[in-house]
C-alpha cells in the first residue's frame, strides 16, 4: 500500500513552544513548591521531547516515568479503546504525580490514564498537556496546564507523530495531505 502524500505547514514555531515551556514549568514549579520529589509521568510516545524540555525548567527534585498507552496505533481516528502498553515501573500512592502528554484529542486515553493513576491513591495529580483540541472533545477531562490550544487539524512534530514519522520536527506542524 502507497504511503500518503503530504506536506507540513508550521503551525508553532520552536521559539514559541521553548518560551510557553519556560512559563508551564514556572507555574508548575508554584504549584508543587514543598513536594520533596515530583513524580513526572510522560504519557509515550508523544511526550518524550516535552517532557525531556518540561523537567529541565522545573525547579524542583523531580522523578521521571513513563507510562504507553493507545488508542490510536498508526491511524488518524482514536479507536477510542484504550490499551495500557508499558505501565509506571515505581509507585506514586501518597506522591505528587504531573502527567505529561503531548495532546488532548477526544479525551479516552488521557481520562483512562487519569483513572488508572487516582486508584493507586497519589497524594496530587494534575495534567500538563503541550496541545489541547478542545472542539475533538468526547470525554469531559482537561489538563491542569495547557501549552497551546488548537483547531481540529491533524498535526505533527516534537515528539507527535504521523505512523511514526515528524517526531523529530522542532516545531509543531499541521498535515496537509496532496
Amino acid at each position: 500500500m502507497p504511503q500518503p502524500t503530504y506536506v507540513i505547514d508550521e503551525m508553532i514555531s520552536a521559539k514559541s513552544i521553548a518560551a510557553r515551556v519556560e512559563t508551564l514549568a514556572r507555574d508548575i514549579t508554584l504549584h508543587f513548591s514543598g513536594t520533596d520529589k515530583l513524580i513526572v509521568v510522560g504519557l509515550l510516545r508523544g511526550s518524550f521531547v516535552f517532557i525531556a524540555d518540561l523537567v529541565r525548567e522545573i525547579d524542583l527534585p523531580v522523578e521521571v516515568d513513563f507510562l504507553e498507552a493507545s488508542s490510536y496505533g498508526d491511524g488518524m481516528e482514536s479507536s477510542r479503546e484504550v490499551r495500557i502498553l508499558k505501565d509506571l515501573r515505581g509507585e506514586i500512592a501518597g506522591r505528587d504525580v504531573l502527567v505529561v502528554e503531548d495532546i488532548v484529542d477526544t479525551g479516552f486515553t488521557l481520562g483512562h490514564v487519569v483513572r488508572l493513576l487516582q486508584s493507586r491513591e497519589p497524594k496530587r495529580l494534575e495534567v500538563c498537556a503541550l496541545l489541547d483540541k478542545p472542539t475533538r472533545r468526547e470525554v469531559d477531562i482537561r489538563a491542569t496546564w495547557t501549552g497551546f490550544v488548537i483547531p481540529d487539524e491533524f498535526v505533527v512534530g516534537y515528539g507527535i507523530d504521523f505512523a511514526q514519522r515528524n517526531r523529530n520536527l522542532p516545531f509543531i506542524g499541521k498535515v496537509r495531505f496532496t
